[in-house]
């Protein structure tokens, strides 16, 4: 058990009654987004948790799921994840993709722990023993179909000083990267080489990745697919890559191809707060970067990914920009990087 579960782990908490929220909308990437937050109340406050999965189906399927039996006295919040241990979290139909079963899993540990911490009148700074500090953030968006400098271009006129995290394609040309390089704004390059039967799913294209890692030679490459025609590019740009789909866990990380300089951090992915806390304490011991990763979220997910960036990784090229960054519609009036690092009164909230 790490120090930071530790820090955590014999929290108690008592639940009494639970709910959910779906939510539904258009984001700027072109699809709809859907999620379910779920609501642990006990003495008076409840503490709340977003399950990301991202297939639509699935939270059609909760919909009509019982509410999950977590009603009682917890003596630790050890105890309460052990208890999560023994339900079925896909109780009327199976996930549409295995990665949900974690991002289900975490919906209701951070609730769990949000509660816990809630009802011992702490915060996750005070129960860590970290203090948050001001948060930079990455706006993270596509570029359309074709793709264009156009949302680039609009954000950055809106806020000046935007830094950016961008999704190549085969699409893209030498030209296209050229102007996008002329801004100096982009910070991370995400490959999604490790996507599987999803719309953003990328094929390893030596081309394509000889363009990124010339045409953006200071910027993070993300999750490259690594096959007999694409490793030797990255030979002595090794400190350049960073991993994001791949990571689950510490085991996870010690299976990279090489030992990463750089990583993703998306709580959901790990499922349980141990595995998370545990990770990132072991990326520490080994001055591994870490930058937190959003998934468009509509709840308190993003404060949840956002605290815990500002808690663990501030400074970080952090993909966790408010919610609003991610409309279709560039709106105005909106909070730029850093954003203020938050009081963290109690539980996960960003105050």
């Amino acid at each position: 058990m790490s120090d930071l579960y530790d820090a955590v782990a014999d929290l108690p908490l008592r639940i009494g009654d639970t709910a959910r929220t779906r939510r539904d909308r258009d984001t700027s990437s072109g699809f709809r987004r859907a999620t379910t937050t779920f609501h642990l109340r006990g003495d008076g406050v409840a503490g709340h948790g977003e399950d990301v999965s991202y297939d639509t189906d699935d939270h059609d399927a909760l919909e009509s799921a019982p509410a999950f039996d977590l009603g009682g006295e917890y003596g630790s919040f050890d105890a309460f994840s052990d208890r999560l241990d023994e339900l079925d979290l896909f109780p009327t139909a199976a996930p549409a993709r295995e990665s949900a079963e974690h991002y289900r899993r975490w919906a209701l540990e951070s609730a769990g722990l949000d509660l816990a911490l809630k009802q011992n009148d702490l915060s996750l700074s005070e129960a860590v023993g970290r203090t948050p500090s001001p948060l930079r953030f990455v706006v993270s968006t596509r570029l359309g179909d074709p793709p264009t400098t156009d949302r680039v271009d609009g954000l950055l006129d809106a806020y000046p000083g935007t830094e950016f995290k961008l999704d190549p394609t085969v699409d893209w040309t030498d030209e296209l990267v050229d102007s996008l390089a002329a801004t100096e704004s982009v910070r991370i390059v995400d490959l999604k080489g490790h996507y599987e039967g999803t719309e953003v799913d990328q094929d390893p294209d030596p081309a394509l990745y000889e363009r990124i890692l010339s045409g953006f030679p200071d910027a993070v490459v993300e999750d490259p697919a690594l096959t007999d025609e694409t490793r030797p590019l990255f030979d002595g740009e090794e400190d350049r890559v960073s991993w994001d789909a791949p990571i689950t866990g510490v085991e996870s990380v010690r299976d990279l191809p090489f030992e990463p300089s750089w990583l993703n951090v998306k709580p959901s992915r790990f499922g349980t707060v141990e595995s998370l806390f545990e990770t990132i304490e072991y990326a520490e011991e080994r001055d591994v970067s870490l930058y937190g990763g959003g998934q468009f979220e509509l709840d308190v997910g993003r404060d949840h990914v956002q605290l815990l960036a500002a808690v663990f990784y501030p400074d970080g090229p952090n993909d966790v920009a408010p919610g609003a960054y991610n409309d279709p519609d560039v709106a105005t009036d909106l909070p730029t990087s850093p954003l203020d690092a938050p009081s963290n009164t109690v539980g996960l909230a960003w105050e």
